[in-house]
């Protein structure tokens, strides 16, 4: 289901909107009616909005490149005034007194907020679905999963209803969600936008914000944007990405998931046409292995379980009437596990950070690696549902998260675009392309190249 009409959002992306809003073609206040309305009519069935504000927040940067340009935040990040809920049932949440550092630099760009959208419980599972709500609906299939963490974002983004909405990406948070809509969703370099405060107070910081997007240039334009605000000294400038370059790439092939996950043959079909494409482009695409420690997948999800851990300990910081006995099956699930293995953690976190000198041996020789985002495709609703029993729920969520949390542990950029190939019922694909540190230019031109290829289907054209 879609929520595209003839308004004065049409179908234009965010860069097409902020130009004709630039232009005096539309106002900034119309356009915001105009996704408000969508909003609402996409959420009768989508359910992907947590807070949808009465009168939203107008020219916070009127000269941003995105200006006036409707979006959502994430509410897994504070919005001054708004509640910050984390997809919890287990505390009521206050308002936040002060945007979060990385709600400043998004609205430097001269976004309109309209609200919040929703996650999973503290953004833990790739499927936004809870215990005692109904779950984000895929706007492509509504009885399959919308991804997540970013769910929420991803589901309105794809029904047409805003045109790009915040994500972060601690373990696949941004790309998982862009796969299963048939979206573009960069996951930056560690330290491209505004570090995430409690992220930084971690042994191993995995969290990256970013958008998710219809189209590269909003992605694109989105990043330059928000470089305009704040650069990081440490990280080359990515500036405005307009399209593909003319530079010829070596291209490693990853078919087959560092932790040996079987790729089901919608997603092996997928990413091997795609890399027929890259070669027909002129790319030299090559097979490529990368040699993770046997110990990556326990070890990522201990550290998951260290982070339920330590809600289940500090949620009263979030509010007075925390009580973890209320966290979902899932974040009770890990943080007993982590109970079990606690005396572990310095093992973890030393073999976690050694991850980066695989990643690097891998890219010997090559520009960047094209992969699949996930194992298989997108699930219907309940398969990874936090009501399925702890031990089988975990079984099914390795087998599906499989290729993305290399790149947060690394902290290195990563980037999910639909492919040609969709599946018999017409669900997308998303295929992956990571780089070395600070390679956002490059994975956004190659990004372009496939969009210009082969344009992304759309799901108003469906």
């Amino acid at each position: 289901m879609h929520v595209f009409r003839d308004d004065a959002l049409g179908d234009l992306d965010a860069v097409g909107l902020a130009a004709a809003i630039r232009r005096g073609e539309v106002g900034a206040a119309e356009a915001a009616r105009a996704a408000s309305a969508r909003v609402r009519a996409a959420d009768e069935r989508l359910h992907a909005v947590q807070v949808h504000l009465d009168l939203p927040a107008h020219g916070s940067a009127p000269d941003g490149a995105l200006a006036g340009v409707p979006t959502f935040v994430k509410d897994n990040t504070d919005f001054q005034g708004l509640p910050t809920g984390h997809g919890s049932a287990a505390f009521a949440p206050r308002a936040a007194r002060r945007h979060a550092p990385f709600t400043r630099q998004f609205l430097s760009t001269g976004v309109t907020v309209l609200g919040k959208t929703r996650l999973p419980e503290f953004g833990f599972s790739p499927t936004t679905e809870f215990e005692g709500a109904e779950p984000v609906r895929n706007p492509w299939h509504t009885d399959h999963s919308a991804g997540g963490s970013s769910g929420g974002s991803a589901a309105l983004v794809a029904a047409g209803a805003v045109p790009l909405a915040h994500a972060n990406d601690g373990g696949g948070s941004i790309r998982i969600p862009a796969a299963c809509c048939g979206l573009v969703g960069l996951k930056p370099t560690r330290g491209r936008v505004v570090p995430n405060a409690q992220g930084r107070r971690l042994p191993v910081d995995l969290v990256s914000d970013g958008v998710v997007s219809r189209s590269v240039r909003d992605s694109a334009a989105f990043l330059a944007a928000a470089e305009q605000h704040w650069r990081n000294p440490e990280l080359p400038p990515v500036g405005l990405v307009e399209g593909p370059s003319e530079r010829r790439l070596r291209i490693g092939l990853l078919v087959d998931s560092p932790n040996g996950v079987r790729v089901d043959d919608d997603t092996r079909t997928a990413v091997t046409e795609t890399a027929e494409r890259l070669e027909r482009l002129g790319h030299t695409v090559e097979p490529v292995e990368l040699s993770i420690d046997p110990h990556f997948t326990e070890d990522f999800l201990t550290y998951w379980g260290l982070l339920s851990f330590l809600i289940g300990v500090t949620g009263r910081t979030m509010g007075a009437d925390f009580d973890r006995r209320r966290m979902d099956g899932l974040s009770r699930g890990l943080r007993e596990m982590y109970v079990s293995r606690w005396r572990t953690t310095p093992g973890v976190v030393r073999r976690l950070k050694r991850t980066r000198e695989a990643y690097a041996a891998g890219f010997r020789g090559l520009d960047v690696i094209l992969s699949p985002v996930l194992a298989h495709t997108t699930p219907p609703i309940g398969h990874l549902a936090p009501t399925v029993p702890y031990d089988t729920l975990v079984e099914r969520l390795l087998a599906y998260v499989a290729f993305t949390p290399v790149n947060n542990v690394v902290g290195t950029p990563s980037i999910s675009v639909p492919a040609a190939h969709a599946t018999a019922d017409g669900l997308p694909v998303g295929v992956m392309v990571s780089g070395r540190p600070g390679a956002e230019r490059t994975l956004l031109e190659l990004a372009f190249a496939l969009e210009a290829d082969r344009p992304f289907r759309r799901l108003q054209d469906v």
